[in-house]
C-alpha cells in the first residue's frame, strides 16, 4: 500500500493580504476548501494511506481546521520558517520529516494542496498524483492552466531605461510561438527522494512533470482583488460546472 502525506501549509499574518489564510470564502473557511479536496482523494483512493497534516505558525488557523477536522495532525512551524523569502519547499521538508518522525514510517509521495487555491477538483488531485506516478521520471508533478499570455509577444522587461523582450525570439505572430503555462500554485505532487535528497529549496533542480487544470480558475488569493476575483468566478463556475462545486459540498459543518 502507497503512503501519501496531504499537506496544508499556512503563515500567520501574510503580508500581501493580511490573515488571507484565516478568510471565509463563500461563506466557509478558505483552509476547508482545501481539506474537503483531500477527503475527496482519500474517497477516490481507497488503497492508499493517507495523512493529513496543517504546518503553520498560526494558533487561529489551528483552531480554525482542527474545530471540524479534529484529525489533522498540527506541525508547529519554527521562527526560521517562516520568513518571508524561506523556500517554501522547506516547510514541505520540515512537514515530511516530522510526520514520518511521529508515524514511524516512509511516504511515497506528498501532495501540498494550497490553502488560498480553492477552486479544485477532487480529480484533480487524483489526476495530478496519477501523473506522478505515471511519470517515476519525475521529482514533481505541479498543477498548470494554459497561460492567457505568452512571454513571446506580451511581456517585455526594463533595460536600461528601455524596453526590450523577455525572451529572445524571431516569431512574428502568436500562433508561431509554443505553448506556454501558468503555474497556478494548487497542487504539489512531491516523491519523497526529491524532498529528502534536495539541499537548495529550488524547485527546479528536480525534474518536473505537469497536470493541466480548468484554466477559469487558475487564480489563487494573494490579494484583496484576487479575493473578489475569485468569489465571483466561483459562483459562476458552481452554475455552469456544478463539479467545482462539490469540494464545497463536501466541506463539513
Amino acid at each position: 500500500m502507497e503512503k501519501v502525506l496531504i499537506t496544508l501549509c499556512g503563515r500567520a499574518g501574510s503580508k500581501g493580504f493580511r490573515n488571507k489564510n484565516l478568510k471565509m470564502f463563500d461563506g466557509l473557511p478558505l483552509s476547508h476548501y482545501s481539506l474537503a479536496a483531500a477527503e475527496g482523494f482519500i474517497r477516490q483512493n481507497p488503497n492508499v494511506k493517507v495523512d493529513i497534516c496543517l504546518n503553520t505558525d498560526s494558533p487561529d488557523l489551528v483552531k480554525v481546521v482542527t474545530e471540524k477536522y479534529p484529525e489533522v495532525q498540527v506541525i508547529d512551524r519554527p521562527e526560521e520558517l517562516c520568513g518571508d523569502i524561506v523556500p517554501k519547499m522547506k516547510v514541505f521538508q520540515h512537514s515530511l520529516a516530522e510526520m514520518e518522525r511521529r508515524e514511524g514510517t516512509q511516504y511515497d509521495y506528498l501532495i501540498d494542496l494550497d490553502i488560498t487555491s480553492p477552486l479544485r477538483q477532487v480529480n484533480d488531485v487524483t489526476g495530478a498524483y496519477e501523473q506522478a506516478k505515471a511519470h517515476p521520471e519525475c521529482d514533481l508533478v505541479f498543477s498548470v492552466c494554459p497561460a492567457r499570455r505568452t512571454p513571446y509577444m506580451n511581456m517585455a522587461k526594463l533595460v536600461d531605461g528601455h524596453a526590450q523582450r523577455v525572451i529572445e525570439h524571431h516569431f512574428t505572430a502568436r500562433q508561431q510561438t509554443p505553448p506556454v503555462f501558468d503555474l497556478n500554485a494548487s497542487i504539489y505532487v512531491f516523491t519523497r527522494r526529491f524532498l529528502t535528497e534536495n539541499t537548495t529549496g529550488f524547485l527546479w533542480d528536480g525534474v518536473c512533470g505537469m497536470y493541466q487544470m480548468f484554466d477559469t480558475g487558475i487564480l489563487d488569493i494573494d490579494s484583496e482583488e484576487d479575493y473578489w476575483l475569485m468569489e465571483a468566478i466561483a459562483h459562476h463556475l458552481y452554475a455552469a460546472k456544478p463539479e467545482f462545486g462539490k469540494v464545497r459540498e463536501a466541506i463539513r459543518r
